[in-house]
């Protein structure tokens, strides 16, 4: 039996802005403001496995979706779709579909950026936001894009992400050793910040093809684990989860007329100790743009804080919870 059977609960699906987006639920409905649990890139919603336990344990509503181009979500064919105001977007639309006026939205990685931009975009569906790893990042001064290149090379995976077709291939060839290859502690990830052949830096596509598949960090997951993000990602491609990246300059534009601070919500920041791609300096900045902050490190942790200490995240929001959302 799939771990995403024994580790989850029932998938539901919301018919949303002309897309389904499926979701797994626990707690109470209707008790409380929600929390909904938002990925990042290449995981699921089973990414959340340990949180939504917690929650379930402590009587607290919670809901993580698989985002749009990922799991059993729908994945359109189209660039454009992925565009934030389309993800976040769905979030609005499956708070429409479960009846609810707010949730409190927590994301990790790209979904870091979707739940720190809902404020911002959607602002009176937000009651209150979690950043775990991701800041809330300020408008940069130029194309995004256009600075990572500048500043990482042209290999830098994210400006690798803008070519046509290559990253699927590359990343879809063999799932299981892709999956593998990201999905590990942090020693893994430790010689992404070093150039490779070609001077850049966070040069995935060249770590992946030359990983030996043991050797550059622990595993992170179980076997069944594992077994449940390559199967995701071989029955879905990659086009959809690399597109959120072919929507950065498209995004840029779009936060020229959107706020640059929050204010009068309760946003609570958690940074892991060792994330070579987002370190806990990112977020240095955040007590001069955010009015009602509280701040946490979790020591000993690289990217895949939820997975790596889940119970130290547990804690830190369940914590936070009771103190500013007491049920």
């Amino acid at each position: 039996m799939s771990a995403l059977t024994t580790m989850m609960p029932p998938v539901q699906q919301a018919a949303v802005d002309g897309v389904d987006i499926a979701y797994y639920e626990v707690g109470p409905r209707g008790r409380g403001v929600p929390i909904i649990f938002c990925h990042g890139f290449p995981e699921l919603a089973f990414s959340w496995r340990h949180q939504l336990k917690a929650c379930e344990a402590a009587g607290r509503w919670a809901i993580a979706p698989d985002q749009r181009g990922y799991g059993l979500s729908s994945k359109p064919h189209v660039v454009g779709a992925y565009d934030i105001d389309h993800l976040t977007g769905d979030m609005a639309g499956l708070l429409d579909h479960l009846g609810v006026e707010k949730a409190i939205f927590c994301g990790h990685d790209w979904g870091g950026i979707v739940v720190w931009q809902m404020p911002l975009i959607h602002p009176d569906r937000v009651a209150g936001v979690i950043g775990l790893n991701t800041p809330f990042m300020p408008r940069a001064p130029a194309d995004p894009i256009a600075i990572m290149k500048a500043r990482f090379g042209p290999d830098m995976y994210i400006v690798w992400f803008q070519t046509p077709d290559e990253p699927e291939a590359v990343l879809g060839a063999d799932t299981t050793k892709t999956m593998a290859f990201f999905m590990r502690k942090p020693a893994a990830l430790a010689a992404a910040v070093q150039p490779s052949a070609s001077g850049s830096t966070f040069a995935f596509k060249d770590l992946l093809r030359s990983w030996d598949g043991v050797t550059g960090g622990d595993p992170l997951l179980t076997p069944d684990e594992l077994a449940v993000f390559a199967d995701a990602f071989k029955a879905g491609s990659f086009f959809g989860p690399v597109s959120w990246y072919r929507n950065f300059t498209r995004n840029w534009e779009r936060a020229a007329t959107l706020p640059t601070r929050l204010d009068d919500l309760p946003c609570l920041m958690i940074t892991a100790e060792l994330d070579a791609v987002l370190p806990p300096s990112a977020a240095e900045h955040m007590p001069g743009v955010i009015g009602d902050l509280e701040t946490h490190m979790i020591a000993g942790s690289g990217h895949w804080t939820q997975q790596e200490k889940p119970d130290e995240v547990n804690q830190l929001i369940l914590g936070w919870l009771d103190r500013r959302f007491p049920t």
